[in-house]
């Protein structure tokens, strides 16, 4: 089931994507769950997928604004350097290989745009960078998860440009909040899809202006699906909205001296098949 925010006709909804259409749950639900977090809050996901069964859509999907499918949660956190492939290119360049503990950083939810919106690249820089990630929404909460539970407190799973400005990830010394922190740099959905198999492998591809850039599976993980979640929250409470990025492959054919940068007119795309394809257009930020 894909699970969607989006604006209709001057209105803020939510909804199921069936095919080329939206079913709107919206005014179905009032007064009782106003947007997809009072549905997870609620733990009616299966209660969304009966209403929708045989129903016909409301509208057709190409009518819809597109929103971060799962507004209002209360925190997004990122995992940093998390494939081997990425992890071998940080060790060459001085870092370690044979991390005991995911890296880790939160991240605004104002630096990221839904479906189709525009990424924007600061006048202060021009490393605009993407990074093609999974992320994990959190359905229920939990503490000290272990990891053979951690699975069960997954909603779902949405796609996340976890875009940075490159050259301002070092401004201070130990952390790097001022690159990943600009807005509207990166971008999540297009919507949030249940039912996904997550002990199984998937695939991640991503293209700059139709070429591919990324192209690698979840089994090259370093930390899994269930390490990060019992991880995290061994240290704090997951609650239903959260969303977790689970870090992002190595660019193909690329050192880290090697870089692209992003500028005005690159389309990105994201694709993984559980999912769908997540699509922006990169515009200078009008100051």
């Amino acid at each position: 089931m894909h699970v969607a925010t989006y604006n209709l006709r001057g209105r803020a909804s939510f909804g199921v994507v069936a095919g080329d259409g939206i079913v709107d749950l919206k005014p179905r639900f009032a007064p009782r769950y106003q947007s997809v977090l009072d549905l997870l809050r609620a733990g009616a996901l299966g209660e969304a997928e009966a209403m929708v069964a045989g129903v016909r859509p409301d509208f057709p999907l190409s009518e819809a604004e597109l929103l971060p499918p799962v507004p209002g949660g209360e925190k997004i956190l990122c995992i940093g350097v998390n494939y081997a492939n990425r992890d071998a290119e940080l060790t060459a360049a001085g870092g370690n290989a044979e991390a005991k503990y995911p890296s880790m950083f939160f991240k605004p939810p104002n630096t990221l745009v839904g479906h189709n919106a525009p990424i924007l690249r600061p006048p202060e820089s021009e490393q605009l960078e993407y990074e093609g990630e999974i992320a994990l929404v959190i359905g229920k909460t939990g503490r000290r998860i272990p990891k053979d539970r951690a699975l069960d407190y997954v909603a779902g799973i949405t796609l996340c440009n976890e875009g940075t400005i490159r050259d301002w990830i070092r401004h201070g010394r130990f952390n790097v909040t001022q690159g990943k922190a600009w807005d509207a740099t990166g971008s999540i959905g297009p919507w949030m899809t249940t039912g996904v198999d997550l002990t199984k492998p998937l695939r991640i591809v991503c293209k700059i202006n139709g070429e591919v850039t990324q192209d690698d599976t979840t089994d090259a993980m370093i930390f899994k699906f269930p390490d990060i979640l019992s991880y995290v929250s061994t240290f704090m409470t997951l609650k239903p909205g959260d969303i977790i990025a689970t870090g992002t492959p190595t660019k193909i054919g690329k050192k880290p001296d090697e870089r692209v940068w992003l500028k005005p007119g690159d389309t990105f795309e994201m694709s993984v098949p559980e999912v769908g394809t997540l699509r922006n257009v990169v515009q200078d930020e009008k100051i």
